[in-house]
C-alpha cells in the first residue's frame, strides 16, 4: 500500500488529468487546513474550493514529482508543474508541498511555489 505522499501525488495527477478535484478532496479531513501563497481554506468544502481555484487557472497542467519524503504523520513533495494558462501562455514552475496527516486523512496542506512564473511580463 502506498504511503500518503505517493497517494497524494497520484490523486493530484488524476485531478489534473480529469479536471475533477474529487480525487484530492477525498483525502482531506473534515477540519483540514489548506494554504498557499495567496489563499487559505478549511474543511472539505474549503479543500474543494482550493483545488477548483487551482484548476481554474490552467487550460492544462501536469505535475511531476522529483522527491516524495514521508515520516510519521508528515510528508513533503517536491514537484515541477508544466502546462498552459487559460490565456494560452505556457507555464512551468516548481515548488514544495508539505502535508500533515493522521488516520489516512490530510489534516494540513501547505504549498510554496515559484510565484514569479505567474507574473505576465510587460511588453517592452
Amino acid at each position: 500500500m502506498p504511503g500518503m505522499a505517493q497517494t497524494f501525488a497520484n490523486a493530484l495527477q488524476e485531478t489534473e488529468e480529469s479536471r475533477d478535484p474529487e480525487p484530492l478532496v477525498r483525502l482531506f479531513a473534515e477540519d483540514a487546513e489548506l494554504r498557499n501563497l495567496a489563499i487559505a481554506h478549511q474543511g472539505i468544502d474549503g479543500a474543494r474550493q482550493f483545488w477548483e481555484t487551482y484548476l481554474h487557472q490552467f487550460e492544462s497542467i501536469r505535475s511531476e514529482f522529483s522527491h516524495l519524503i514521508e515520516s510519521e504523520g508528515q510528508a513533503a513533495l517536491v514537484w515541477t508543474s508544466d502546462g498552459t494558462m487559460k490565456d494560452g501562455r505556457p507555464i512551468s514552475y516548481r515548488g514544495v508541498s508539505v502535508i500533515e496527516f493522521a488516520e489516512g486523512k490530510v489534516r494540513r496542506f501547505e504549498t510554496i511555489y515559484d510565484s514569479a512564473a505567474f507574473v505576465r511580463p510587460e511588453a517592452g
